[in-house]
């Protein structure tokens, strides 16, 4: 009987006037076909469609803007109510944010041009292979610096590091399976033009909520996630943009 009349009570507290009202979230991506990116003046992709369908879900006030990778990283850790997606999930990045996910899971390789004929079977043979470009604030500069990659040439973005390679200017890159063709056709390549070696992580995306995000709005979005998944609707976007990708495990 208590517990029903406290209910009771918060629900007339919060039908005033003056009760506060969520604040309205901040949802940063990045240009990254085709998890997410800008087609005639419309933000599209697989990770854009997904956190439309959970704003709808969860009712939440909510913006998603374009910016560039940099910067949105910065804020997503740094303000209130604010996430950046499709982020992937390493060791180095797990205190920095909030999870919600995974929505959609790739493979992480080593790739160089088809043309060069090399052969690269270990993570040895990779960091002993001459400059190998990567966007600096990627998660892949991230690990591999972790593993002790002595040859990583920082670039400021994904077009930069295909340009880069593209010209000989570097003999690898590492990305993942998801995003490479977008990737390579920034700089006028295939994925027919290059060749994958040694697949050294998974890469599981997320959205990542900033740590000073309320807990209860983040674990509300992990549950409209889990809703997706069990009626079928996030295998359904899946299938749309990336029909070779299988539907992930869920994060407890």
């Amino acid at each position: 009987m208590l517990r029903t009349a406290f209910a009771a009570l918060l629900l007339c507290w919060l039908a005033l006037p003056g009760a506060p009202a969520a604040a309205e979230l901040r949802l940063l991506t990045e240009d990254a076909p085709p998890m997410s990116f800008q087609h005639e003046g419309e933000l599209r992709g697989l990770a854009v469609e997904v956190v439309r369908a959970l704003i709808e879900r969860t009712g939440d006030a909510a913006r998603i803007e374009l910016l560039p990778w940099t910067r949105a990283f910065h804020l997503a850790q740094h303000q209130a109510d604010t996430a950046l997606f499709a982020t992937v999930r390493t060791p180095e990045r797990e205190g920095k944010f909030q999870w919600v996910g995974p929505l959609v899971v790739g493979t992480t390789s080593f790739y160089s041009l088809k043309s060069r004929g090399l052969t690269i079977d270990t993570l040895e043979q990779a960091a002993a292979s001459g400059p190998l470009a990567l966007p600096k604030q990627w998660y892949t500069f991230e690990t591999l610096s972790a593993h002790g990659f002595a040859n990583l040439y920082g670039v400021p973005s994904s077009k930069q590091m295909v340009t880069m390679l593209k010209h000989g200017r570097v003999r690898l890159i590492a990305t993942e399976d998801l995003t490479l063709a977008g990737e390579l056709a920034s700089a006028g390549l295939s994925p027919s033009e290059v060749t994958a070696h040694v697949p050294f992580m998974r890469s599981a995306y997320y959205i990542a909520f900033s740590p000073a995000t309320a807990q209860a709005r983040v674990a509300r979005w992990q549950q409209a996630l889990q809703r997706m998944h069990e009626d079928g609707s996030l295998a359904a976007i899946l299938q749309r943009w990336l029909p070779q990708a299988q539907l992930p495990q869920l994060a407890e």
